[in-house]
């Protein structure tokens, strides 16, 4: 069962628990008071009305009356004081039991996006944006109506239910019988249709994670659907997904909606029996007036939670559901996993030795058998034509990534196992897929140092030549960029980028094609500001051009996930390669610009 995972939430929560479930018993044992008091009051009337007729013209049919009126305020007294202690303590019931379910959810969605953050990249290329937000919001929130609600009105439930039963058979065990007798038919209902219940629920569960990723999709690509004019399109897509939404949300609804007319059919049946065998059994001296009064009242009292037990069936059914999909992602394992918490204390040379990677979700052979080395403080360009596997190279110097053969080496120490926080702490890293936050342009730089001054965020603005393009913005630097940058240029985006990621000051940085959208003026102001800025640093700069301007110590050349070539600038142009054919297309393709 799914939801077994749920049970450390209730052992780490016990105090809400016990203390709920004890509030529930206490407002039940309150909660029988009135039947018995209005059976007492009742009989009290019929036992004493015909002494009080026969006392008609006696001094003391006044002292009778008088003293039937006060035997029945105290009795209504009695009844109002236990109405009012039996809801105070659901009171209680209802801020222990749901507020430890408040307090699981937001355990159970900690937890969940704390997996999230472990996962891997090849997890986030499995799944998409909008089942990750739907399994961590509608999901949990479908686990904690169980927590929370189902729980509560399932211990209420139960423990109303043994009360009153003990009490009616108590009272009378033959007239008990013939009242509870529709409850086997309940019991055989719901067990027939709760298996339903729950694989509709699970159905629906899916169709609105497709929704949710469907929308989340088309928002994104907003820009594109209008592009192409393609928004009935979507429109239309949409609109089937919601249609079998509802479809599937209308047949569970129909089937909960069985549970209440059967729940009131039965109900409605037992009191029918209570007054008529009551009434039989009045007429034979075995039984008072009162009693049959009582045993309505009793009827009465179960009949919300008779009413409400379909209704908590179906949220135990939908949690199962919910909590299996939470399961799913729950069981998995990262695929990097940090080795060790010792300290890195620096990133000194790196060595790739004979290394060859394979995308496991593709099968794509990236990497082939590659070597080469770079030591600290040294400028290393990877150049290659698209697909060449330059990227590869930067994923799996992050550890995104770990490689099935070969090695690589920090330090002598291999990649696998040196501490992958302060590996990631110590690189600066701009992606090929400029990546910005809804937020202002300031607090985006300072994404790669929170703490950093504002002094120091212009400084490093003005490095990646983006300072300028800031002060033409609405609010400067405290414009919102939107989401994923969507307000910026292509180069305005690259270059802010840029900037956060040396504001971190790293030991190794990683430019991933970061001035393709960067036109040639603004191009050679970076470049020469990186050959100062950079000068202690180990830079690995990818790219499918060839930048003449930037002092690099050497470059690779990769061709089909192979290193064809590698040497300095002037010495590729000698020997007349892949290099040479890359460079003198660039210089062409300038001249034919100019």
């Amino acid at each position: 069962m799914q939801l077994k995972s749920i049970n450390r939430y209730f052992i780490r929560y016990k105090s809400y628990l016990i203390g709920g479930m004890f509030f529930v018993i206490v407002s039940n044992i309150f909660g029988l008071v009135p039947p018995i008091m209005i059976r007492y009051a009742l009989d009290l009337i019929t036992e004493n009305i015909e002494t009080y007729q026969l006392l008609q013209g006696f001094s003391s049919k006044s002292l009778l009356y008088q003293s039937i009126i006060h035997l029945i305020f105290l009795f209504g007294i009695l009844i109002i004081v236990s109405s009012l202690l039996r809801g105070i303590f659901m009171f209680f019931m209802r801020q222990t039991l749901i507020v430890m379910s408040r307090l699981i959810e937001y355990d159970q969605k900690d937890e969940l996006y704390q997996q999230y953050q472990r996962l891997g990249s090849a997890f986030y290329k499995r799944n998409n944006t909008g089942d990750l937000m739907s399994r961590i919001s509608e999901d949990v929130s479908k686990v904690r109506m169980y927590v929370g609600p189902a729980i509560m009105y399932a211990v209420n439930t139960l423990a109303m239910f043994i009360m009153v039963i003990y009490s009616m058979f108590y009272t009378n065990a033959y007239l008990s019988f013939w009242v509870l007798l529709p409850l086997p038919i309940l019991s055989y209902s719901i067990y027939k249709i709760s298996d339903s219940i729950n694989k509709k629920s699970e159905a629906i569960q899916r169709q609105l994670s497709g929704i949710t990723s469907m929308a989340q999709e088309y928002f994104s690509g907003i820009r594109v659907l209008k592009a192409f004019a393609r928004e009935n399109f979507a429109g239309e897509e949409f609109e089937k997904a919601s249609e079998n939404y509802r479809v599937k949300t209308l047949a569970l609804a129909r089937i909960e909606a069985f549970f209440a007319p059967l729940m009131l059919l039965l109900i409605g049946l037992s009191t029918i029996l209570a007054v008529y065998i009551g009434g039989i059994e009045v007429l034979k001296g075995r039984f008072s007036a009162g009693n049959i009064a009582e045993f309505v009242y009793y009827i009465n009292m179960l009949t919300w939670p008779v009413a409400s037990l379909g209704w908590v069936i179906s949220l135990i059914q939908r949690a199962e559901a919910s909590q299996k999909r939470i399961n799913e992602f729950m069981d998995q394992q990262p695929d990097i996993i940090n080795p060790t918490q010792k300290k890195l204390a620096r990133i000194g040379d790196i060595h790739f030795n004979e290394v060859s990677f394979v995308y496991p979700d593709t099968g794509i052979e990236a990497l082939k058998n590659i070597s080469f080395n770079i030591k600290k403080g040294e400028k290393v360009a990877i150049v290659g034509r698209t697909g060449s596997g330059k990227s590869t190279v930067a994923e799996l110097l992050l550890r995104n990534y770990d490689i099935e053969k070969g090695a690589i080496t920090i330090d002598h120490q291999n990649l696998k196992e040196i501490n992958l926080s302060d590996l990631r702490k110590n690189t600066g890293y701009v992606p090929q897929d400029v990546f910005l936050f809804s937020e202002t342009v300031q607090n985006n730089i300072r994404f790669g140092k929170i703490d950093a001054e504002e002094t120091t965020v212009k400084e490093y603005a003005k490095i990646a030549a983006v300072h300028n393009d800031i002060l033409g913005l609405p609010k400067t630097y405290e414009t919102i960029v939107g989401e994923r940058g969507v307000t910026l240029s292509g180069g305005q985006k690259q270059r802010i980028s840029i900037a956060r990621a040396l504001i971190k000051d790293p030991e190794l940085l990683i430019f991933d094609d970061c001035l393709s959208a960067v036109d040639a003026k603004t191009e050679h102001i970076i470049l020469n500001n990186f050959n100062t800025i950079l000068k202690d640093k180990t830079v690995l700069f990818i790219t499918h051009r060839i930048f003449s301007l930037f002092n690099f110590d050497q470059i690779l050349v990769l061709e089909d996930g192979r290193l064809s070539e590698s040497g300095t600038h002037q010495q590729l142009l000698e020997r007349k390669g892949t290099y040479y054919d890359l460079y003198l297309i660039q210089q062409q393709e300038a001249e034919a610009v100019e």
